[in-house]
């Protein structure tokens, strides 16, 4: 089982703390983009699930939800919502946690596949996700690239996120693909600090996953938006397929 970073502290504060990713403006074209894949009516499998931010909205759009969640808390703050009660929640790790039934299409999320700190925990996650989807089905990934290229020789410190309120850096391990985030809240006159480790990781090595679980890429985008995705991308939103038949 994975640790659970996202105790009932964490999970109190993340919507305040992340408020400007909630808002419809930020939500709208990946739950566009997500709802197209599902399909009217479909079904979709979110890996942690968190409070909703994505769940909630393509509910509201007629697609048949569930999730997975570590975190208790986390999924707390989700069932208090309006509109929950649609959303099925098992809680466990996402890597080898399975829902019941199939579904048309699994997604993940806001780099969470690099809170698998192992590369044989992120093999695992994709072949669960193979095992729950229907044939056919689709496969979402959204995570950054590492920023390896922006670190100078001999640096290992990169920061992400610099406001009043926030202070946000990485700190890489290149000879264990390891990413330390570390961060620093500030507000009424407090500090709040914690440390959470990554596990970084390329498209490639996600397309070598995927085709180990019998998927295969369908497409590979910078953003939700479909703009291309080149060597200058800091992001990606990628979509590997079930193949139809066994490989």
């Amino acid at each position: 089982m994975a640790e659970n970073y996202f105790d009932e502290p964490v999970a109190r504060q993340y919507d305040q703390r992340y408020a400007h990713q909630f808002e419809p403006a930020f939500t709208g074209p990946a739950v566009d983009f997500l709802a197209g894949l599902a399909g009217p009516g479909g079904t979709a499998l979110e890996l942690g699930i968190g409070t909703g931010r994505l769940a909630l909205p393509l509910s509201q759009r007629g697609i048949r939800v569930h999730g997975i969640e570590l975190s208790p808390a986390m999924a707390a703050q989700l069932r208090s919502k309006p509109g929950a009660a649609a959303i099925g929640v098992t809680i466990g790790d996402f890597a080898t946690t399975r829902a019941n039934g199939t579904f048309g299409l699994a997604y993940l999320v806001r780099n969470t596949i690099t809170n698998l700190t192992s590369q044989d925990a992120q093999v695992d996650c994709f072949r669960a996700v193979a095992a729950q989807l229907e044939p056919g089905g689709c496969f979402v990934i959204e995570v950054y690239v590492p920023e390896l290229r922006r670190l100078p020789p001999g640096e290992r410190y990169h920061a992400f996120d610099v406001t009043p309120g926030h202070l946000g850096f990485e700190e890489y391990d290149a000879a264990t693909q390891i990413a330390i985030s570390h961060h620093y809240w500030l507000a009424d006159g407090t500090r709040d600090a914690y440390s959470i480790p990554f596990r970084y990781v390329w498209p490639s090595e996600l397309d070598l996953m995927a085709r180990l679980a019998g998927m295969t890429l369908r497409e590979r985008w910078s953003d939700w938006d479909r703009s291309p995705f080149t060597s200058e991308s800091r992001s990606h939103v990628s979509v590997w397929e079930k193949n139809s038949r066994p490989a």
